[in-house]
Order: structure tokens, then sequence, then C-alpha cells
């Protein structure tokens, strides 16, 4: 599944921010007009739902692990301190990139404020000149030299 059809806990914050939901917005940052405050957005967002993800698997299986109807002799101290730490390491990345990401939105211009490339027409000068005028080629009138 791509990363942008994943829900995270900031889809709110950014369909309101920029007012589109955030599978429109992730099709407009492919576009020329991209904002960079809204591709580092979603980069940002990316990140904190894949692991959003991991923080739920990790949750889901010590809680399956822990099950009332689990048989005790299946439980594995090791296996939980295991998980125990995995968890923790998706939780500070996940806090990590809530923050990053808080910061940027806090810190960004409002989305109609945000400045837009903008593509100027480089106007072309054509002329005709009068055949008198135009120059000779390079060569013109230069005599070839003799072959022996």
């Amino acid at each position: 599944m791509s990363v942008s059809l994943k829900s995270s806990s900031a889809d709110g914050q950014l369909q309101e921010l920029f007012g589109a939901p955030v599978a429109e917005l992730y099709a407009n940052v492919t576009g020329p007009d991209a904002s960079a405050a809204l591709a580092r957005a979603l980069e940002l967002r990316s990140f904190l739902a894949l692991t959003e993800e991991q923080v739920a698997r990790v949750r889901d299986r010590v809680h399956a692990d822990m099950a009332p109807d689990r048989d005790m002799g299946e439980l594995s101290a090791d296996k939980l301190r295991s998980d125990t730490r995995w968890l923790e390491a998706a939780l500070d990345a996940r806090d990590g990139y809530r923050a990053a990401l808080g910061e940027l939105l806090h810190t960004m211009p409002p989305p109609d404020q945000q400045p837009r490339p903008v593509r100027i027409a480089q106007p072309m000068a054509v002329a005709s000149l009068p055949p008198s005028v135009v120059p000779a080629p390079p060569r013109a009138g230069t005599a070839r030299a003799r072959r022996p």
C-alpha cells in the first residue's frame, strides 16, 4: 500500500491548513507549481504514517501476546522486552516526526501567501535584415589551398 493512502495523525491538520484531502495534496505536489513547504510537509507526513503503522503493529503484537485466552506458557519476557525496545524506538520516531511537521506547519506562511514560482516568458526579437546587411558565411571569399 502506498504511503499516501495510509492514514496519519496529521491528516486532519494538513487538510485544514491546505484546504484539500491528503490524496489530492499528494497529487498537487507533483505539479510544476508545487510549493516546497507542501512537499516537505508531505514528506514528513509520509514518515509519520509509516512510523505510526510500526507503533500499531508492535502494540497489536503485545496485545495478542497478552490476551487473556492465551496460554501462559507461551509468554516470553525476552520477547516482551524486545517489543518494548522496538515500541520505544517507534514512539520516539513518531514524536520526532510529529514535532518536525508541527514546527514546519507553524513556521510556514499561510497557503494563500506562499510564494509560487513565477514563469516569465522571455521576449524574442525577430527581425529580417535586407540581403545587403546579412553577414557572409565565415569562410566566404577565401581561396582554397591547392593540393599537391
